[in-house]
């Protein structure tokens, strides 16, 4: 059960722009075959498949949210590169529900589309690459994108928070199943980092505030956060296996 360093099939979720997008970067530019998913933007997710170097790329659109479409997605992505050595789930949702200024519905609304996407789609992406992998018969590795979140609370965005917490276990979990049959299992726990989605949050007096998080007064880049889990994809980080690897600029330590 030898996994390859570098030709291996690798499918990126929620890969049209910011992380997703340097993660499907990273992989081309290690010689990988990448699976680039996207949810609802399409035209965004082509220019991420446009920039990548190397061969035999593929864009795989769908709703991860729904069982049948994450099948779907998995199902083609597979077809298109002749497996799955590698999967990166990313996809996400983000949005805001402080509870003091939240009503009911919205609130029980967000919860679910937080647990359907961030959790649900997670674990059965991971099911249906998993599988692949065991009968392969090569090995395997799945990275998920937690969070800092997930250890110091998200008091405007606590599904976000909750679910990532849960995405963690979720990772030490598989990662106990899935060792027999060669599969590493690990999560990064990622704090502010730049993408042009918070672009807008950065300047004036909110952006400072953000930059002082970590004592070395910036914030991170999605190219560093692609960069550990190309690591932890390797063939040598089998042994990180089960691990969450802190991502935050020292701006939250655990104990």
């Amino acid at each position: 059960m030898n996994l390859p360093a570098t030709g291996r099939r690798v499918l990126v979720s929620g890969a049209s722009r910011g992380l997703g997008r340097a993660l499907a970067v990273a992989f081309a530019e290690n010689g990988d075959r990448v699976a680039v998913h996207y949810g609802s933007r399409e035209e965004e997710a082509r220019a991420t498949l446009a920039s990548l170097t190397g061969e035999g790329h593929v864009l795989v659109g769908g709703d991860l949210s729904d069982p049948a479409g994450a099948a779907d997605v998995a199902d083609r992505a597979a077809g298109a590169l002749g497996g799955i050595d590698v999967l990166v789930n990313n996809a996400a949702v983000n949005l805001p529900h402080p509870l003091a200024e939240t009503s009911y519905e919205r609130w029980a609304a967000l919860w679910q589309q937080h647990v359907s996407v961030n959790l649900l789609a997670t674990a059965n992406l991971s099911h249906l690459a998993a599988r692949r992998m065991i009968d392969q018969g090569s090995g395997g590795r799945i990275v998920n994108i937690g969070s800092r979140g997930a250890f110091r609370g998200e008091p405007d965005h606590p599904a976000y928070g909750a679910t990532k917490a849960a995405v963690h276990a979720l990772g030490q979990s598989l990662a106990v199943s899935l060792a027999p049959h060669g599969i590493a299992v690990a999560s990064v726990a990622p704090g502010f980092f730049a993408t042009e989605r918070v672009a807008h949050r950065l300047g004036g007096a909110e952006g400072e505030a953000i930059r002082a998080q970590s004592p070395f007064g910036r914030t991170g880049t999605a190219e560093e956060i692609a960069a550990a889990v190309l690591w932890l994809a390797s063939p040598v980080a089998e042994w990180a296996s089960g691990t969450v690897l802190d991502l935050n600029g020292a701006s939250h330590l655990r104990t």
